[in-house]
């Protein structure tokens, strides 16, 4: 279930150079819990999603973010999680304690990107990335990645690659 869409999404990502190697991971949600890519697959070729509850043990081919993906289920009515390395944003994140898009897009659709931090896979990052997620579509882990949510894996995507064309129009406007 699900490995259709999550190579097709996943393929996007890796051609716009949003996620790299087996960087970044991504979920669907599914009854009592949610489908997430296997930990270190490849985003464009993930090979099967593995099952996780919102409740229980976790399986240990589960990506190592499943405890983010799991508190937004459990805090959020999102039904899919990206989680992507884009480069503009991850350098951003680390000089800055939000962002603001300077893009008729970003603006529009995306006026705020909070930055959040917590060690990549802790429990202090799934709190702080599902609270943020709770009010916003989009947010950067400070030198980890981005992290976007919505209604399908499609609206993820599309705050993901929103995400990293206004970080890289505001490093434009910062050569100037």
């Amino acid at each position: 279930m699900y490995t259709d869409e999550f190579k097709r999404i996943g393929t996007r990502l890796f051609s716009e150079g949003l996620v790299g190697g087996n960087f970044g991971n991504m979920s669907a949600r599914s009854g009592d819990g949610f489908f997430i890519t296997r930990t270190g697959s490849y985003l464009d070729d993930p090979g099967e999603p593995v099952f996780v509850p919102l409740d229980g043990p976790v399986p240990k081919e589960a990506s190592s973010e499943y405890r983010v993906h799991r508190d937004v289920y459990q805090k959020t009515p999102h039904n899919a999680i990206v989680h992507a390395h884009p480069a503009h944003a991850v350098a951003l994140s680390i000089i800055t304690g939000e962002i603001i898009p300077r893009d008729s897009e970003g603006e529009m659709l995306c006026p705020v990107i909070p930055v959040v931090h917590g060690t990549p896979g802790s429990e202090e990052l799934a709190m702080n990335v599902s609270d943020s997620l709770c009010l916003f579509k989009l947010t950067i882990a400070s030198g980890h990645g981005t992290f976007a949510a919505g209604k399908s894996l499609d609206e993820a995507y599309l705050f993901t690659s929103l995400g990293e064309h206004a970080c890289r129009v505001l490093m434009l406007l910062q050569q100037q």
